[in-house]
């Protein structure tokens, strides 16, 4: 009886010869200190075109982390807290006792001088400290499991002050945002922003602040999805591939682009936050008839073009993607999530639909690229990503360029992209997620004066 393997099964993993283990560890240290040069460069560009544009730079960001008022008290406690899974647990609850007294000394200090309320300092210099310790104190595999989730959480702190200075630089470098397009092809597929913000206000007051709460705080649940993941990293080796691989992508691969495809949202560009650049103030009431003619819109110098694609939609989906291998808990809070997220993209009037379609793609995308890299590059993985690829791009250059034709057409256009979507989906579960069954084949049956030969 012979077995087949199935298609979502990886390949055994080859056995690492000393000479290439030898040579990884030769690798190491050239490629860490690679990075880190990298990341400095980063910092110190970011703050040169922050001083250029008269934007709060990175540096400048994070020095506020350690001595002034930190811009997010979420993201230091989730780097913070992330790079606890390093660590053993004594020092666990040291670290964190002496990040909370020293938060608690600075909300003392800054209710003394009557300045708003924030938190955030103790975990960035906590977790400054715990980098010098593990360096230059701990040793063999202690120090290499605390100094990567230490980096882990020190790249989630620092990509979040990068991409807050992307943000200005994508309101300086495009004075003209393409929401007309994006409003007009959102006609094929039921204008989900107007509805669904139509919704929200006839819910009242706690619908909203729910999955308004659930749309700021994301990194708070990726942090209990990748602490689950990564919970016993102390104790044994670290998983392949995890939750903050894909999110640190994403946040890289995504904010790109803004630039390509500038937008600022339904509630500024049609509703009543664009201080007077609004098309109309209609949303989320009144949807807009379709235009005569199609054109970019002028907009303010200050506000952010982050809307295609939609990150949120994107990280929020890799959450609920990660959280599918967890215990119930997990798995309901990963889709409780992601249907908060869902609607307080289109609730809130921040994203289009269309936004959405491309956000979910690109989180498709590069999942698929990073998971289970034991496996490698086979067709499987490749009809995955190509088909990631084709639907994020068609997204992209059929709202730019046949937003009409999509809006004259909605039934046969809103049925493509959605079918688009729909196959990158069903695509991505029979690769990473179907069930593999073992296929038994029969054997014909061999003769005797055969097998006695053999």
């Amino acid at each position: 009886m012979l077995i087949h393997d199935a298609p979502g099964s990886p390949p055994p993993p080859a056995e690492q010869t000393g000479a290439e283990r030898l040579q990884e560890r030769r690798v190491r240290p050239a490629a860490i200190w690679a990075g880190l040069a990298a990341a400095v460069l980063v910092l110190v560009a970011g703050e040169l075109i922050a001083a250029h544009i008269h934007a709060l730079g990175p540096l400048t960001s994070l020095v506020r982390d350690y001595v002034g008022r930190p811009k997010s008290a979420t993201t230091s406690w989730a780097g913070f807290l992330l790079a606890l899974v390093g660590l053993t647990t004594r020092v666990r609850i040291t670290a964190l006792a002496a990040a909370i007294a020293i938060d608690v000394v600075f909300v003392v200090i800054r209710a003394i001088e009557g300045r708003l309320f924030t938190v955030g300092n103790g975990p960035t210099i906590v977790l400054t400290a715990l980098a010098v310790i593990a360096a230059w104190r701990w040793s063999g595999e202690r120090r290499r499991t605390a100094l990567r989730a230490i980096t882990f959480g020190a790249l989630l702190i620092l990509a979040t002050k990068v991409g807050e200075i992307w943000l200005d630089i994508t309101a300086w470098a495009c004075p003209k945002v393409l929401d007309p397009y994006a409003q007009l092809a959102d006609h094929a597929l039921g204008n989900p922003s107007w509805f669904v913000g139509h919704v929200l206000d006839i819910a009242g007051p706690v619908p909203l602040g729910v999955v308004r709460w659930v749309y700021f705080e994301l990194p708070v649940a990726a942090i209990v999805v990748a602490v689950w993941q990564l919970r016993g990293v102390t104790t044994g080796p670290w998983p392949r591939h995890h939750l903050v691989r894909t999110f640190l992508a994403l946040g890289l691969i995504g904010p790109l682009w803004y630039v390509v495809f500038p937008v600022v949202g339904p509630v500024l560009a049609f509703g009543p936050q664009g201080h007077g650049l609004e098309i109309a103030d209609v949303w989320p009431n009144i949807v807009p008839p379709l235009p005569f003619s199609l054109d970019p819109m002028p907009f303010d110098g200050i506000t952010p073009r982050n809307c295609m694609p939609s990150l949120h939609t994107a990280w929020a989906l890799s959450l609920f993607i990660h959280s599918r291998r967890g215990p119930l808990w997990l798995r309901v809070g990963g889709a409780f999530w992601l249907v908060c997220t869902l609607i307080a993209t289109l609730g809130l009037g921040a994203h289009y639909g269309v936004d959405l379609i491309a956000g979910a793609a690109l989180c498709l995308t590069v999942e698929s690229a990073l998971r289970d890299p034991d496996r490698g590059w086979d067709h499987y993985r490749i009809r995955v990503v190509a088909l990631g690829v084709v639907t994020f791009a068609t997204t992209l250059l059929s709202v730019r360029y046949l937003a009409q034709t999509i809006a004259d057409h909605p039934l046969v256009s809103g049925v493509g992209l959605l079918g688009l979507l729909a196959a990158l989906a069903t695509t991505f579960y029979l690769t990473w997620f179907a069930p593999t069954r073992p296929q038994h084949v029969a054997a014909e049956p061999v003769p005797l004066d055969d097998r006695i030969a053999h």
